[in-house]
């Protein structure tokens, strides 16, 4: 049977486990590879655009106590209303998301440049009609998650990449919003996390998102075919 964005998962893998935080993808076998991720800060837990699945609620009583959920990409609203709502704390949504908070059935609270108190910084990646998007930036840990704009899900990948830009922004890779960053581990909407050399391939990823680009396309390409 085809999988459903969203058909209720039934298990999930444990990802990008570190001092600090952990993720898993839900439905593990789907070729979407969708990451969701919890980061811990003096106890609080921070979830990320998740995908609930039985036994989150065990990895998150591992980290600490949740505080509140985040969605980082308009499209990311996912299960976070529900697990927002079965912990009893609001989901938090980037102040220029448009569009998002209305189809979200939990109380919301607005963020800017900086996620409440955490001092995770919240940057930019895109803001237009069709795609609204931040990434999440803890200076001090050095974890940066990015929710689609970088993936490492095979679809994102191409010429040996360990993180590779989004087919679609390939001809125009996030290099105002990420290029400046030198992370410890780099986290990702879509595949497992980088979590060595993490600032290494960002570099890499952007410098020759568009030289790839070809051979992203032709591997897209080679699955629409009949054989």
């Amino acid at each position: 049977m085809p999988f459903r964005v969203d058909e209720r998962a039934s298990e999930f893998a444990e990802i990008d486990r570190f001092d600090g935080g952990a993720g898993w993808i839900a439905h593990p076998d789907e070729e979407m590879q969708r990451a969701s991720h919890a980061l811990e800060l003096d106890g609080d837990v921070w979830v990320i655009d998740p995908v609930d699945a039985p036994g989150i609620d065990d990895v998150l009583a591992g980290l600490g106590e949740v505080r509140g959920v985040v969605v980082a990409l308009d499209r990311h609203k996912r299960d976070a209303a529900v697990v927002a709502d079965r912990h009893g704390v609001p989901v938090y949504l980037p102040a220029f998301f448009e569009g998002v908070s209305e189809e979200l059935e939990a109380p919301v609270v607005r963020f800017g440049d900086e996620l409440a108190d955490t001092g995770i910084k919240a940057r930019t990646v895109v803001d237009s009609r069709f795609w609204q998007e931040v990434a999440l930036y803890d200076p001090e840990r050095g974890t940066l998650v990015v929710p689609e704009s970088v993936g490492t899900a095979d679809y994102f990948l191409a010429g040996g990449e360990r993180l590779g830009v989004h087919p679609m922004r390939r001809a125009l890779p996030p290099r105002n919003a990420l290029g400046d960053l030198a992370p410890d581990r780099v986290l990702v909407g879509h595949g497992a996390g980088v979590l060595t050399d993490a600032t290494a391939a960002l570099e890499e990823a952007l410098a020759r998102s568009r030289t790839r680009a070809p051979l992203v396309y032709a591997k897209a390409g080679w699955k629409l075919l009949p054989f």
